[in-house]
């Protein structure tokens, strides 16, 4: 890769991540009910006004570097070590000509489908699609009775999970990275990936959280990809999302093996 390309690329992971900007100012949501008593109707007063109260907030760089954590104001949370991955695993299906197009389920704000449309940009690729799939309203309530091993998750609960497609959409604007070869699929996966429009994969990275967003993620997508692609797996720190992944491979007699990306990423490269 020339250095120009590299350069870019290492900017925009910076960018994705904000980790150029590690001293952030946070605005104060006083959650205990005295502090709302208290601050509330002064916090109140002062929005009316444009005037908001803050705290200031210093992100270390392995925050950055692990994906640990997150900048308030970053576009993905999987940190340098998933991105670079990331971007290892496009240029190889590049170099190798490996058909497909790259998909991830589970995108939040879209920074790591920015990033791919973003290696595809720096190589001139212009003939491959970045499939966007998320519900875009958070994870879904655990359905129990079909998928027992979500019992007691909470991740439906976190509020700050829901991103909605305009707001993705407009982070591909804002990179100048929008065209017609970003696509949105937008619903729970249970419903829209089976009948996605998606013919052949070259890439697929799966976010999921939970067995049952994870398992229906590689159901309906991994028969696409082709031979040579890569399967990539955040948020195997859950244990659902560990049985998901041990079970699919199970039952599709899937031995290829498995590649530790950090502390909760992983991938392989499908050989059959």
């Amino acid at each position: 890769m020339n250095d120009s390309k590299e350069r870019y690329l290492n900017l925009l992971k910076k960018c994705l991540t904000h980790s150029l900007w590690p001293v952030v100012y946070k605005e104060v949501d006083p959650k205990k009910k005295l502090l709302k008593i208290i601050f509330r109707p002064f916090i109140n007063i002062l929005k009316k006004k444009n005037i908001f109260l803050c705290r200031k907030l210093n992100i270390p760089p392995e925050v950055f570097e692990e994906g640990r954590g997150w900048s308030p104001y970053a576009e993905t949370m999987i940190g340098f070590n998933r991105l670079n991955n990331l971007q290892k695993c496009i240029e190889d299906v590049l170099l190798n000509n490996i058909p497909g197009d790259f998909i991830e389920a589970g995108v939040w704000r879209g920074g790591a489908t920015i990033f791919m449309k973003g290696v595809l940009e720096s190589f001139g690729v212009n003939d491959r699609v970045v499939w966007v799939a998320d519900s875009f309203e958070g994870l879904p309530e655990p359905d129990i009775e079909n998928y027992p091993y979500d019992a007691g998750d909470q991740h439906y609960k976190w509020k700050d999970l829901a991103v909605g497609p305009d707001i993705v959409k407009n982070n591909f604007i804002k990179y100048d990275l929008y065209d017609g070869n970003v696509r949105f699929i937008k619903g729970w996966f249970k419903d829209t990936l089976p009948g996605a429009p998606v013919n052949q994969l070259a890439i697929l990275r799966i976010d999921g959280d939970m067995y049952e967003s994870t398992m229906n993620a590689l159901v309906s997508l991994y028969p696409k990809l082709s031979v040579g692609g890569y399967t990539i797996i955040d948020d195997t720190l859950n244990e659902s999302c560990r049985k998901a992944i041990e079970d699919f491979r199970k039952d599709y007699k899937i031995n290829d093996q498995i590649n530790k990306i950090d502390w909760t990423g992983i991938y392989w490269k499908k050989s059959s």
